[in-house]
């Protein structure tokens, strides 16, 4: 093997580990932002809950029709 096969695989290798980091990099920005968004939508479904039990009636009003 050649010093420039060895310069040309070393190089391919360095940019290798760029993309790995750079993918690494977003998957950590994209997990936080999954937990951010999984957070709001418990504390928007805790909210709709308070809302339609506070509501007069209750949760009888949201109760399905009986079938005939």
């Amino acid at each position: 093997m050649t010093e420039e096969q060895l310069i040309e695989i070393e190089m391919k290798i360095a940019h290798q580990e760029h993309t790995v980091a750079l993918l690494n990099d977003a998957l950590t920005s994209q997990q936080a932002q999954i937990a951010n968004l999984e957070l709001q939508v418990r504390v928007l479904t805790d909210r709709i809950k308070a809302i339609s039990e506070a509501a007069p009636g209750g949760s009888e009003d949201n109760q399905p029709p009986p079938h005939y």
